[in-house]
């Protein structure tokens, strides 16, 4: 195991602590086990790094990556096996997706070393609750999204901004304390801040190996699809990428794709727990479920940069991020008068010179406007929203 220390030791030694994600404060890291999930890219491994940084003694922590050459000859269970035995207390996996006998093992972890606490990360297409392991009672899944624009404005450029409700935004207390005209870095976040790696010369070329892995490695892992379906699967996105925001007709996506409506939905819902597509609902479902599909958009913004041709149709953009940044704390639903609806308020996205009239019967509507530096009475700037978490 030597090897894997070694590993351990390397990657602890690049980790900066300098900012801490938004969920970190929300896991409980006292759970004997617990997953960590999320799209590839938002930066689950660094959250791990930095709490061992923070809280660990190397004395009787592990970490490893399921795809270390290491586990070529060695399985989960016998590491674990075999650092509990010598001490070993704190057990971080990452990526166990990439191991094909992840549920059966950590089940096994779990119950034969009750003084062994197990972290693992994942892709936000793993199903914790699902499969013979029973895995949803033994580790709370924790879903981390990409940065906000507030972490945004901490991690590129030494901003620091407190969290704001959304009461606060809407009533104007959402500030900026060291920035006179937030616009300029917002524009810079919609094109390439919300993944943590935005900042780095080849981000195009490496978020698009991030959309590229996603859908021929993580989803078809998860769904044992075969080669011809990833290829649908890609056509999809890009099919969809072009037409977004789209109320969906699976029939006509179906016909596009070669393949049954049925199918289409369920790739649909596999590109959006892969935090590649973000599909808006009404609010009809029961029991505190969504109901139909209203419209498709791509995750995030950056990504609509990533996969568009040419300019950007600037509606869209606005509200991709709206409901991007919003859907984190808050149950974003579509609203039958206007863009969205949020606990009873509506909401109208749109450019400064965006009007009221589709808030005429909202018992309680907002103007979101984009390119606007301050809100009044009840138009609120764009920016704003992304001051959430």
């Amino acid at each position: 195991m030597e090897s894997l220390y070694q590993f351990m030791q390397k990657q602890l030694d690049v980790t900066k602590s300098q900012f801490i994600r938004y969920k970190y404060d929300d896991i409980h890291w006292q759970n004997r086990m617990l997953a960590l999930v999320g799209p590839r890219g938002v930066g689950k491994t660094t959250l791990f790094l930095q709490h061992i940084k923070r809280h660990h003694s190397l004395r009787d922590t592990l970490y490893v990556t399921t795809d270390h050459l290491y586990f070529t000859t060695h399985t989960l269970f016998e590491t674990a096996e075999t650092f509990n035995k010598n001490g070993g207390k704190y057990f971080f996996i990452d990526e166990v997706h990439k191991y094909s006998n992840w549920p059966q093992e950590l089940k096994l972890m779990y119950d034969a070393f009750p003084d062994l606490h197990v972290y693992f990360t994942g892709s936000s297409i793993l199903d914790i609750e699902k499969g013979e392991a029973d895995l949803s009672r033994r580790a709370p899944k924790y879903l981390m999204q990409g940065l906000s624009f507030r972490e945004f404005l901490a991690i590129r450029h030494q901003i620091k901004v407190p969290v704001f409700s959304l009461e606060q935004i809407l009533n104007h207390e959402a500030k900026i304390p060291e920035v006179s005209h937030p616009l300029v870095y917002f524009k810079e976040y919609l094109k390439e801040g919300y993944y943590p790696f935005g900042q780095d010369p080849d981000f195009e070329m490496e978020l698009n190996q991030v959309i590229t892995r996603t859908i021929e490695v993580d989803i078809p892992q998860y769904a044992n699809m075969n080669i011809g379906t990833a290829k649908k699967l890609k056509k999809l996105l890009v099919i969809l990428a072009g037409l977004v925001p789209y109320k969906p007709n699976m029939t006509s996506l179906g016909g596009q794709i070669q393949a049954s409506r049925n199918n289409v939905e369920d790739y649909l819902t596999y590109l959006e727990k892969a935090g590649l597509l973000a599909q808006l609902k009404d609010g009809t479902g029961g029991l505190g479920e969504l109901g139909k599909v209203e419209k498709i958009y791509l995750d995030n913004t950056n990504l609509m940069f990533a996969l568009g041709s040419g300019q950007q149709d600037s509606g869209t953009v606005r509200e991709t991020f709206f409901f991007n940044q919003m859907r984190v704390n808050q149950k974003v639903t579509s609203s039958p008068i206007s863009d969205f609806e949020i606990q009873g308020k509506t909401f109208e996205v749109g450019g400064k010179s965006k009007g009221k009239k589709q808030l005429t019967d909202a018992k309680e509507g907002y103007v979101v406007k984009d390119d606007i530096e301050y809100g009044y009475g009840n138009v609120i700037p764009l920016w704003a929203f992304g001051l959430n978490y």
